[in-house]
C-alpha cells in the first residue's frame, strides 16, 4: 500500500525514508527473511485533484460571471455549482501575484515586489524566491501529487531566462514535473516562443492552419491529465493553467471578434453604467453600493476624437472576443475532467485576473504596445490606427485597448492594474468548485481573501501539513489564511483581517474593513512621470464595512483612524521587505543601476549557428549606439536565408541573404521597415559579411546610416530614420541561422533557414564596433578572445 496513512511524517520534506528494521538474514530464501513492501509516498486518500486557472489582466467587471457584458459561460457554469468570492484580492501586477499564489506568502516576502525585468538587489525586489519559502508545487510533489504547469511563467529572474538556465526558478525547478508554455510577461498568441520543460519548441501549425496558443496549451493540458489518470490513477494531480490571455497582445480568431461587432458603440461610460446595474442584479455587489466616479485623468467617451471612435470600438470588440475565447478553452479543460470522471473530486480555482484590467495601452489604445514601452506613442496617429482597423486582433497586430476600456472593465471600482492602492487594481472575481468538498452551490462568499490564501487552502483540503523543513531548509510560515472555513459557512467571520498592498509606490492597507490608500503613480505613464515624494502623497480613508466600492473618502472626518492605518502599513511594510519603497521605472531596466546580475557583459558577444530563443537579456544591447554585426559564413551558389535576426514583426532587425545578395532590415515597431541591400551577389565559398550601423546620437531612439560589407568591401548603404530606444519585443527572441515566430522582415525567402553554413556571428557595440578595414582578421579575433580572459 502507498504510504498515505495519517502517521506519515509530513512536516519535514522530502518524507524521510524509513530505515529497515528486523532480522538480517543471509539467504533470501530463509523463512525468517522479511522486508516491508515498497510504499510510494501518497497524500491522504481524501486528497482531491487540484486545478488552478489564473487568467491575466482581467478586471472585476469584465466577466459575465461577475456582472460584465463579456460572455464567460464556463465561468458561470462553474459558479452555478460552486462559490463566487467577491472580495478576493491580488497584488495589482502579474509576477507578484503569481509568486504569491504559488508560495502562500506576500510578494515582497518572496522577492517579487515588481515584474522580473525591473528586479533590484533589495531583498523584497530581487525576483529570487528564498529557499525558505518552498513553492506549493514542490510541497505537493513531495507529498505524492503529480504536478504540471501550462502557459505563462513570469517568475524567472531575467538573468536566468536563456536556454542555458540555470533552471532552479523555472517551473520544472519549482515543483512542476511538466511544463508547457512561455517564460516572460506575455506571448504572441499566434507565434509564441514556447518551452516544453526547458527545451525550446515550435508550434506545430501556423495561424493560417488555425494555430492559437490558447488551443495549443489546452490540448497539452488535456493530454497530460489523460496520461496522468491512465498511468497513475492512484495519485491526485495539481495542474496550474495560466494563459497569457487576456494580457496584451490581444489576439483572437476573427470569427470570435465578429460576435461583438457594434456591441460597444456607445462607449465606456455607458458600458460602465450597464455593468454596474448587472452586478447589482446578480448580487456580486450590494444593492446600496455606489459607482465610483471616473478619474479626471481619464477622458469621457464623448470627449474622445471622433476620427478615433471606430478604432476604440474595435479594440474593445477584440478584447471581449479574447476573453470569451479564453473561457471557451477553460471549458474544454473542465469537460476533460468530466470525461475522466474526476470533475466531482477536483478542487478548482478559477481566478479571473491576476490584477485589475490593464491601462498600459495609452489613452488611444495601440496597435503595437511596444511603441508605448519605448516612449514613442506619438508615432501612432489616428490616421495610422485607422489604417490598421481591420488588422486589430490578427497575427500582424500586437494590440492593447485604451485606458477608458480598462477602467470600465474594473467597474465598480477606481483605477486599474498597477494601482495597488484601490480595488480597481487588486479586486478580482474568483470561483471555487469542489462538489465532494462542500455542499453549497451557486452562492456568493464575501469573506475577505487574498491570493496568498490559495496555497494554505489547497494544503488543508488535501489534509497536508505545512512543512517546517523542505530539503533541509527551515521554512518561513505561509502568510495566507486558508479559505476552507468559508466553503460551507457564508456567515463565518473573516479570518484574513489585515493585508498590505504596494506596487510602484501605490500603496494601501486593509484592516477589519477599513482601508487607507494612496495612489503615487499613473499606470499608463510608463516613462517620464513627475511623481511626488512619498511623504507628499495624499492618503484616502474608506470604511468598506459600509462603503463597498471605496467611494467616500473619510480622511478628513477620521484623521486618527487614518494615522492608525498609516502606521499599520509601515509595520506591515517593514515585516514583509516592502522597504525601501522604489518608484523608479526606466532606471530599473538597467542592471548596472538596479544591482541585479547581468547575463551578458561588455560590448561584444559571439554567437554560433543553431543558437536561438535568446531573450533580449541574453544578447548584448545594440540600442542607442553605433554597432556592427559580423558573420563568417560559407555559401553555395544562390545562397538564401537568415544569418541572424533579433525581435519579430513588431520590432527588431535582421541580417540575411535573398537571391544571393546580402540584405539588412530594421523593423521600427511594425510601422516602418527599412531595407538595405547589396548590389553584387555572394560568390560560392567562405565569406565574412558585416553590417555597420552609424548611430546619429546622442539621445535615445535616433536613426543612423547602415553600411554592408563583404570581405571588407562595401556593397550597400542606406538609412534608418529612427530606432527602438528600450525594447524590441517582450517575447520575440534572437536566432542564428533562421528566424522562427513572427518575422522581422516581410521579404524573407520561404523557408528562411540559411542554406549555407554560419560559422559564427559577432555583435560589437560602441568603440568595439569600430574597424578600419571593416573586416575581422584572425589576429584581431585572437586579440578579442584574449581580452575576454
Amino acid at each position: 500500500m502507498p504510504a498515505n496513512d495519517d502517521a506519515t511524517r509530513r512536516d519535514v520534506l522530502p518524507v524521510p525514508d524509513r530505515p529497515p528494521v528486523g532480522l538480517v538474514t543471509y539467504d533470501a530464501k530463509d523463512p525468517d527473511t522479511h522486508h516491508e513492501p515498497i510504499r510510494p509516498i501518497r497524500p491522504p486518500t481524501s486528497a482531491p485533484n487540484v486545478l488552478v486557472v489564473l487568467l491575466d489582466d482581467v478586471g472585476f467587471g469584465a466577466s459575465s460571471a461577475f456582472g460584465g457584458v463579456i460572455a464567460t459561460p464556463h465561468a458561470e457554469r462553474l459558479a452555478s455549482a460552486g462559490l463566487k468570492y467577491n472580495r478576493f484580492h491580488t497584488t495589482a501586477l502579474c509576477s507578484p501575484t503569481r509568486a504569491a499564489l504559488l508560495s502562500g506568502r506576500n510578494h515582497h516576502t518572496v522577492g517579487m515586489g515588481g515584474v522580473t525585468e525591473i528586479a533590484t538587489s533589495a531583498p523584497g525586489y530581487d525576483s529570487r524566491r528564498p529557499n525558505t519559502c518552498a513553492p506549493l508545487a514542490e510541497i505537493l510533489k513531495l507529498n505524492g501529487y503529480s504536478t504540471a504547469q501550462f502557459g505563462k511563467c513570469h517568475e524567472v529572474p531575467v538573468w536566468e531566462t536563456s536556454p542555458l538556465g540555470p533552471f532552479d526558478n523555472w517551473p520544472t525547478g519549482s515543483g512542476f514535473e511538466y511544463f508547457y508554455g512561455f517564460i516572460g510577461g506575455e506571448a504572441h498568441q499566434f507565434h509564441p516562443a514556447l518551452y516544453e520543460g526547458t527545451t525550446p519548441v515550435e508550434p506545430d501549425r501556423t495561424p493560417e492552419d488555425g494555430y492559437h496558443l490558447m488551443g495549443d496549451m489546452t490540448d497539452k493540458a488535456i493530454g497530460w491529465m489523460r496520461r496522468q489518470k491512465s498511468l497513475m490513477p492512484d495519485k491526485p494531480f495539481f495542474a496550474y493553467f495560466a494563459p497569457g490571455a487576456t494580457h496584451a497582445p490581444h489576439h483572437v480568431p476573427a470569427e470570435w471578434i465578429d460576435k461583438y461587432a457594434g456591441r460597444f458603440d456607445d462607449g465606456w461610460d455607458v458600458l460602465r453604467d450597464e455593468i454596474f446595474a448587472r452586478q447589482k442584479e446578480i448580487g456580486v455587489i450590494p444593492a446600496d453600493a455606489q459607482l465610483t466616479p471616473r478619474p479626471a485623468e481619464i477622458p469621457a467617451w464623448d470627449d474622445m476624437p471622433t476620427e478615433l471612435l471606430p478604432v476604440l470600438r474595435r479594440q474593445m470588440e477584440v478584447y471581449a472576443a479574447f476573453l470569451e475565447f479564453t473561457d471557451h478553452h477553460v471549458g474544454r479543460l473542465l469537460d476533460a475532467l468530466d470525461d475522466l470522471g474526476v470533475f466531482e473530486d477536483t478542487l478548482v480555482y478559477y481566478i479571473i485576473g491576476d490584477n485589475g484590467a490593464s491601462a498600459e495601452g495609452t489613452m488611444n489604445g495601440t496597435y503595437n504596445e511596444m511603441i508605448n514601452f519605448n516612449g514613442a506613442a506619438a508615432l501612432e496617429t489616428p490616421e495610422f490606427l485607422m489604417s490598421k482597423l481591420a488588422d486589430f486582433g490578427g497575427p500582424d497586430s500586437y494590440s492593447h485597448y485604451s485606458v477608458g476600456w480598462a477602467h470600465a472593465m474594473d467597474t465598480p471600482y477606481q483605477w486599474t492594474k498597477q494601482v495597488a492602492s484601490h480595488f480597481g487594481g487588486t479586486r478580482n472575481g474568483a470561483i471555487v468548485h469542489w462538489p465532494r468538498g462542500f455542499t453549497a452551490t451557486g452562492a456568493v462568499r464575501s469573506q475577505f481573501a487574498h491570493v496568498i490564501d490559495v496555497a494554505p487552502t489547497i494544503l488543508e483540503a488535501a489534509g497536508l501539513a505545512e512543512p517546517t523543513f523542505v530539503h533541509g531548509v527551515q521554512q518561513t510560515p505561509m502568510e495566507g489564511v486558508s479559505m476552507r472555513y468559508s466553503f460551507d459557512d457564508g456567515t463565518a467571520a473573516d479570518r484574513h483581517e489585515t493585508q498590505y498592498f504596494e506596487m510602484f509606490g501605490n500603496r494601501g492597507v486593509y484592516h477589519r474593513g477599513w482601508t487607507a490608500v494612496t495612489r503615487h503613480k499613473t499606470p499608463w505613464l510608463l516613462m517620464g512621470e513627475d511623481v511626488p515624494a512619498f511623504d507628499d502623497d495624499v492618503w484616502e480613508l474608506y470604511d468598506t464595512n459600509t462603503d463597498w466600492t471605496q467611494s467616500e473618502d473619510l480622511a478628513q472626518r477620521h484623521p486618527d483612524k487614518l494615522h492608525e492605518l498609516q502606521r499599520l502599513f509601515l509595520i506591515e511594510a517593514a515585516r514583509h521587505q516592502v522597504l525601501p519603497l522604489d518608484d523608479r521605472a526606466a532606471e530599473r531596466l538597467s542592471a548596472q543601476v538596479s544591482g541585479r546580475p547581468q547575463l551578458v557583459h561588455g560590448n561584444r558577444q559571439r554567437l554560433y549557428a543553431g543558437m536561438g530563443r535568446l531573450s533580449e537579456h541574453s544578447v548584448v544591447s545594440i540600442k542607442n549606439a553605433s554597432h556592427a554585426v559580423t558573420a563568417e559564413v560559407t555559401v553555395a551558389a544562390d545562397a538564401q536565408g537568415v544569418i541572424i535576426a533579433q525581435g519579430g514583426s513588431i520590432g527588431g532587425w535582421s541580417l540575411y541573404v535573398k537571391d544571393g545578395r546580402l540584405r539588412y532590415c530594421y523593423n521600427l515597431f511594425g510601422i516602418h521597415r527599412y531595407y538595405v541591400g547589396s548590389d553584387p551577389a555572394l560568390s560560392a565559398g567562405r565569406h565574412q559579411v558585416r553590417m555597420e550601423f552609424d548611430y546619429e546620437g546622442p539621445g535615445l531612439g535616433k536613426g543612423g546610416t547602415v553600411s554592408l560589407y563583404v570581405d571588407g568591401d562595401e556593397v550597400g548603404e542606406g538609412r534608418v530614420d529612427a530606432t527602438a530606444a528600450m525594447i524590441f519585443s517582450a517575447d520575440d527572441t534572437c536566432d542564428v541561422g533562421r528566424e522562427d515566430g513572427a518575422l522581422v522582415a516581410d521579404d524573407y525567402p520561404v523557408p528562411n533557414h540559411f542554406t549555407g553554413e554560419v560559422h559564427w556571428v559577432e555583435i560589437a557595440v560602441g568603440e568595439d564596433a569600430e574597424d578600419a578595414d571593416h573586416h575581422l582578421s584572425p589576429e584581431e579575433m585572437l586579440r578579442i578572445v584574449l581580452a575576454r580572459q
